[in-house]
């Protein structure tokens, strides 16, 4: 495995992480306490230090089933979460509606307003079962309170150690750099993948410049990149992927016949297209570590072995090249 320091702080992480959100089970179809356990376990013996997850993740599941896996290896273990969206029955201004992980209507609203912030984290280190959070995430923009305002929380929360290093999810470079004028800001966590590369505009350049991290997620875009999708899949109740236009039956099918002509390389490699996915993903520029789930031990070993891959310039040019053919009806 190899590790890679995170942005403008001293905390090294590593390049491939568990993304702890399919753990939770919210709009996953459920989760299993016993496999998420084992899948995280598997992931640490294979390399993997670092564990990112979110008090939304199943509405403080997954959180909770970090804490528990990762007690006994907390010195050794990087735990990375979330704050800035709360959950209940009522309506906030900016709020979108759901289902929690019993199919019960929830309603789940950006805020991040400076006291709000600092009890979130407080009900975080409790879940998460330590005294300190190594970095610590907006999970989304919050249109009402001022970014300034929210990173004052964080200034706090520095001060007394309860978090290491100060990050963001998906903000623009514009935000980021507002942010930054508060607290320095180590890392910016995004989507991206083969098949959602927007970051490449804007986002990837001013963190390179700033010396902040990257960090990737959904780098398999939540399962099509590895192959086994098919336009027939049988998708669990309670599994929203279907309604996201990623997995539009045309794309689902296009992305495959992409899948089939990049293929040779993972077998040249003995590896998995997952696995090649990831490589490819690790070596983009600006990009430091890729998040990727998984549910149970077989799926984080299998993650976790994308690390020993090694992709020269070649390989990446013709995978690349093929990208370029590639256009999704999105």
């Amino acid at each position: 495995m190899e590790y890679r320091k995170l942005g403008n702080s001293d905390i090294e992480i590593s390049t491939i992480a568990f993304g702890a959100w399919a753990i939770g089970g919210w709009m996953w179809g459920g989760t299993d306490r016993k496999q998420a356990i084992e899948a995280m376990e598997k992931s640490f013996d294979l390399g993997i230090t670092t564990f990112d997850t979110a008090p939304a993740y199943g509405f403080g599941v997954s959180e909770y089933l970090v804490g528990e896996a990762l007690l006994s290896k907390r010195d050794k273990v990087q735990i990375l979460t979330k704050y800035g969206l709360r959950w209940g029955t009522d309506k906030g201004k900016h709020h979108f509606d759901s289902e929690d992980n019993e199919g019960n209507p929830i309603s789940i609203q950006k805020y991040a307003a400076k006291e709000s912030v600092i009890k979130e984290c407080e009900d975080s280190l409790y879940r998460l079962r330590t005294d300190y959070i190594d970095l610590y995430q907006i999970h989304w923009p919050d249109p009402t309170t001022p970014i300034e305002e929210t990173m004052e929380a964080i200034e706090i929360l520095l001060k007394e150690g309860k978090i290491r290093a100060a990050g963001v999810c998906n903000y623009s470079a514009e935000q980021v750099a507002t942010a930054s004028r508060v607290v320095p800001i180590a890392s910016n966590q995004v989507p991206y993948s083969m098949v959602n590369r927007e970051i490449e505009k804007d986002v990837v350049p001013y963190a390179i410049e700033n010396h902040q991290a990257i960090l990737a997620y959904s780098p398999l875009q939540r399962g099509l990149l590895t192959g086994k999708i098919t336009k027939d899949y049988d998708f669990k109740p309670g599994d929203h992927r279907v309604d996201t236009p990623h997995f539009k039956k045309e794309n689902i099918t296009k992305v495959n016949q992409f899948l089939d002509e990049i293929k040779p390389i993972a077998e040249e490699k003995g590896a998995t297209l997952a696995q090649l996915v990831i490589a490819w993903t690790v070596r983009q520029p600006g990009i430091t570590c890729a998040l990727v789930g998984a549910r149970n031990a077989p799926q984080a070993e299998e993650n976790a072995k994308a690390a020993h891959i090694q992709l020269n310039d070649d390989e990446i040019q013709r995978i690349n090249d093929r990208l370029v053919q590639l256009v999704l009806d999105l």
